[in-house]
């Protein structure tokens, strides 16, 4: 039987099994300057749509970006600051 801290481990896991995946590691550094949309996501990244569709419902799932319409189009950022501290820190890390 698990305790709460227990849970909370196994939650921090699950949400870094989410930063182990190379293109949504890239689309969350592409977030990092703004809001884009899909289009602008799969220009950037010379990545189709549909697999970038993928990969950010993924993330919004996981809560790490959110999304807004304007009108037909939709646009996604970082959920929060932890998010932009999450990825820079793992750069500054990897940088050492």
């Amino acid at each position: 039987m698990r305790n709460k801290k227990d849970n909370l481990l196994y939650d921090v896991a699950d949400l870094f099994k989410i930063f182990g995946d190379s293109t949504r590691i890239r689309i969350l550094d592409c977030l990092i300057d703004g809001e884009k949309s899909v289009s602008d996501i799969s220009n950037k990244l010379n990545m189709n749509q549909s697999a970038i569709s993928h990969q950010l419902r993924t993330l919004k799932n996981s809560k790490l970006i959110k999304n807004r319409k304007d009108g037909k189009i939709v646009f996604y950022s970082l959920d929060d600051d932890h998010v932009y501290n999450i990825i820079n820190q793992g750069i500054e890390h990897v940088k050492e």
